[in-house]
């Protein structure tokens, strides 16, 4: 069982910016696939970013050029900093892992992740 830990997210005007980290094991954080996605209620999931064990990293095309992972291996944990944001970023974010080892986890394939953390809000105001 792989824990995901997620924290960070809150309110922020247009145009501010929200980190959020997600923390796990030391055989997940090395050996899976991570990434993120975003739910609004009552719309369908979007995978935003996600990186793989071999550092490669992908993103949206909704957050490219605006959110980044970045990670703390003595901590063990990823963060997503999101910077420029929009009310469309307005959502429950989730942190997401899976093992993947012989393909290339892409953005939109997070949301099939086997494993999810709790969850944390993040609303953007005009």
């Amino acid at each position: 069982q792989v824990q995901l830990v997620e924290s960070g997210g809150g309110s922020v005007q247009s145009g501010g910016s929200l980190r959020l980290s997600c923390s796990t094991s030391e055989y997940a954080y090395k050996n899976y696939c991570m990434g993120w996605y975003r739910q609004v209620p009552g719309w369908a999931p979007e995978g935003i970013a996600v990186t793989d064990s071999l550092g490669r990293v992908s993103y949206a095309d909704s957050v490219k050029d605006r959110f980044t992972l970045s990670q703390d291996n003595a901590e063990l944990t990823r963060y997503l900093q999101m910077n420029s944001l929009k009310p469309e970023d307005t959502a429950i974010y989730y942190c997401a892992a899976d093992y993947r080892p012989t393909v290339r986890c892409l953005p939109e394939g997070v949301i099939s992740f086997g494993y999810h953390g709790q969850g944390t809000q993040v609303t953007v105001s005009l």
